[in-house]
């Protein structure tokens, strides 16, 4: 679970926030109850859910849309 800390609170607590970041948690920092910054260890992998797979556009995404669907959104 990540935790969320007020950017004030960080300045207190830095030393224990790192210990966990170093376990592999996640810290949230926040100001004023809105997300500022995340503190995450450097070098460790994020876990993939289970079943997921990596995620390419595809070249063709860019591609110009037919003048039909162009309308259909106008």
């Amino acid at each position: 679970m990540t935790e969320h800390v007020d950017a004030r609170e960080v300045e207190a607590r830095l030393s224990d926030l790192l210990q966990r970041v170093e376990r592999g948690e996640e810290v949230v920092v926040t100001r004023a109850g809105k997300p500022v910054a995340r503190l995450t260890a450097v070098g460790l992998e994020r876990e993939r859910p289970s079943g997921s797979v990596p995620f390419e556009v595809p070249q063709t995404f860019f591609d110009d849309l037919p003048d039909e669907e162009l309308r259909a959104w106008e």
